[in-house]
């Protein structure tokens, strides 16, 4: 069996980011079904889904409206019952339309009739079919289908299993309210998963900052009814961002490096968020598909930020007015956090499966420094928790040198925006590494 570390092993880089977690102790609240839900038939990376359903059809929750025959994809469900009112072409945050189903709530909220629990899952291949059959994508924010994480290919030795609960992004707090107010689900779905996995090291990785959660989950973890063997522990890691990134988390936690263009199995890890876990173990006790998602509603120009669980598909500004509305007229809105979410133009946009948080922001906290020039001070590079240079490879986007851009390893950077945080020139890193990545990827296609 592997030993378990008393203490995380050392990072390189990262960012002391404020915390802001407004919302920690916010109880949860659950919201009514809206009048209408639009769910894009791409909530995952991948292959995206095609409609199942056609205008005028009548469908209830969890029934499926949209399925792909491609393996890395995930069904999407309905999240209400009622009639469809259209399949329309939407534009999300990506640079083309994606087809969505639209569905008038009749505000019953009836389940599909053929929803049951799967018969007990007692191996690796039916563990990642009720992942797929539910729809589950990474619910930290990646929204990579979680069955094709599950189905370990042939040779990868997984011997630990960690559990993502550091939640480092400034504001978010929908996994810290998970395990306060789920964590006996959550240790459900790890026993669950460690079995048929059959793995015997579970570390369950928290940031420091939340002596609570890490009370409530050792509280269950260290119950001897239920882990008699000891193979499930919690482990308390440094609070700086980007801890919850998985390959920062797969080295925090076992001293192990995913090589460049790897995964945590390569290196005999699994990585899953806490609010993943979760679900899979309502599902396997329900058979609910993923229909709602837990979200952090907060920024300064919300009149009450709170953690809600809402049906997916509800256009953000319901959620926003469940919240009290605005009370200043919003200068930038995002999916996600301050660090890698996505700036987006409208809250008339849907909750997607991966959106752990909305954030909206007055132009006061909106208002972006002037960029000046470089000074060469390194601290990009210090930062960079990839062992990259962003000012050079900056520079080779601005030039549009793929070469310069692959010898860089420009696609190993994860964007977590640890570079442009720590610049006291305030240069757009970020943005120009992504431009580069687009730059690669097209020099690939031709």
């Amino acid at each position: 069996m592997q030993e378990f570390p008393n203490q995380p092993f050392k990072t390189h880089g990262g960012a002391p980011v404020p915390h802001h977690k407004n919302t920690w102790q916010a109880e949860t609240k659950v919201m009514p079904p809206p009048q209408r839900v639009v769910l894009p038939m791409q909530q995952h990376i991948g292959a995206p889904c095609s409609p199942t359903v056609k205008k005028g059809d009548h469908v209830y929750v969890g029934q499926v409206v949209g399925d792909s025959g491609g393996y890395v994809s995930a069904p999407v469900h309905a999240s209400v019952s009622g009639t469809v009112a259209e399949v329309a072409k939407v534009m999300l945050t990506g640079d083309s339309p994606v087809e969505a189903v639209v569905i008038d709530s009749d505000g019953l909220m009836e389940p599909h009739p053929d929803i049951a629990p799967p018969p007990e899952i007692k191996d690796k291949k039916a563990l990642a079919n009720a992942a797929r059959a539910a729809g589950l994508v990474g619910l930290g924010g990646a929204g990579f289908p979680a069955h094709v994480k599950l189905n370990v290919p042939e040779g990868k030795n997984i011997d630990t299993l960690l559990i993502n609960v550091a939640e480092c992004e400034p504001y978010v707090t929908s996994d810290h309210r998970e395990a306060l107010e789920n964590g006996r689900n959550v240790l459900d779905g790890i026993y669950k998963v460690k079995e048929i996995l059959d793995v015997h090291r579970v570390i369950i990785a928290v940031e420091d900052n939340k002596p609570d959660v890490i009370a409530k989950l050792k509280e269950i973890a260290d119950n001897p009814q239920m882990d008699p063997k000891d193979e499930v522990r919690v482990l308390a890691l440094k609070s700086r961002y980007p801890q919850g990134a998985e390959k920062v988390l797969v080295q925090a936690c076992t001293g192990r490096m995913v090589p460049a263009g790897g995964l945590p199995a390569d290196v005999g890890c699994l990585v899953m968020n806490i609010a993943s876990v979760s679900f899979l173990a309502s599902y396997m006790r329900t058979g609910m598909p993923l229909t709602q998602k837990r979200v952090t509603i907060d920024g300064s120009a919300v009149k009450n930020p709170q953690n809600v669980i809402v049906p997916i598909g509800t256009p953000i500004k319901d959620v926003i007015d469940f919240c009290g509305g605005y009370r200043a007229e919003p200068k930038k809105l995002l999916m996600g956090g301050p660090m890698m979410g996505i700036a987006i133009t409208s809250d008339l946009l849907p909750i997607l499966k991966q959106n752990n948080a909305i954030l909206a922001f007055d132009q006061q906290e909106a208002e972006m420094y002037a960029t000046t020039a470089c000074i060469r001070c390194g601290r990009c590079v210090a930062a960079c928790p990839m062992n990259l240079m962003p000012t050079k490879l900056e520079k080779a986007a601005e030039k549009k040198d793929v070469e310069a851009l692959k010898d860089l390893d420009v696609m190993t950077c994860m964007e977590c925006g640890c570079c442009a945080f720590s610049c006291p020139a305030g240069r757009r890193l970020v943005q120009s590494i992504r431009l580069g990545k687009l730059y690669v990827r097209k020099a690939g296609k031709n």
